[in-house]
């Protein structure tokens, strides 16, 4: 197998036009191309800067699961942590989670920022949204988004060979009235459910929580709401929020 590193995004599609397969860690492929064959050509994104940016509101898809540390906001930073060994996180890549991987560890974190997608496609790099990332498994270049003034994360134990642990995903964000956005995303199984709630001065963790009981958030199993519900109530009163 021939792998190139290219430099830059044009190189990266001339590359892709010639067959080249994109590789992350290939934590997710190993196996299979053991088992199936090895393509004959692949193609990394590790030298591509567009790919490895890391900072408060960016982080590139090439970037391994351990280096994403307390430059991005900590819903972000604690998925990553979370996700496998630390043998996975240092071979793993943050696009191959999203877009490779059926668990999608690092989603919910991304819905709560309102992360939007920089990916590349046939007519050159553009912009979409994470529905559309996931559905149509595009090359991931980085994800964007605005700081929050808090988040956080929680994720409950889960057995060997069983299903997903359930995560909780919280951030909150100011709203263009000067009131707060609450974001809360959670992992039930393989299924991710997203929603948000106002939160207004004056309204305490109660009321959203109310809010968010309307929500389908609301169906939750019990233990999974009161995850929601730790989460949620730790979030609202982080002294961040003043």
């Amino acid at each position: 197998m021939l792998l190139s590193l290219p430099t830059t995004v044009s190189a990266l599609r001339e590359c892709l036009a010639q067959g080249a397969v994109p590789v992350g860690g290939a934590t997710l492929v190993w196996a299979t191309w053991q088992r199936e064959g090895f393509p004959e050509q692949a193609v990394s994104l590790r030298e591509v800067p567009e790919a490895t940016v890391l900072g408060r509101e960016e982080l590139g898809a090439a970037v391994l699961l351990h280096q994403v540390d307390d430059r991005v906001p900590e819903v972000l930073r604690r998925a990553a942590g979370s996700v496998g060994t630390g043998a996975v996180r240092r071979a793993a890549t943050v696009g191959g989670n999203l877009v490779g991987s059926t668990l999608r560890c690092l989603l919910p974190a991304a819905l709560v920022l309102d992360a939007r997608a920089r990916v590349l496609g046939g007519e050159g790099t553009y912009e979409t949204d994470l529905a559309e990332l996931v559905a149509k498994r595009h090359l991931l270049l980085s994800l964007r988004w605005h700081a929050p003034l808090t988040s956080g994360y929680r994720k409950l134990p889960g057995d060997a060979g069983g299903p997903p642990p359930f995560v909780v995903a919280t951030a909150v964000h100011a709203d263009a009235e000067g009131g707060h956005l609450l974001r809360v995303a959670v992992r039930d199984g393989y299924e991710v459910i997203a929603e948000s709630a106002s939160h207004d001065a004056g309204a305490g963790a109660p009321e959203v929580l109310d809010a968010l009981r309307r929500t389908p958030l609301g169906a939750l199993p019990p233990t999974a709401w009161e995850a929601v519900r730790a989460q949620v109530t730790e979030t609202l009163t982080d002294p961040a929020l003043g």
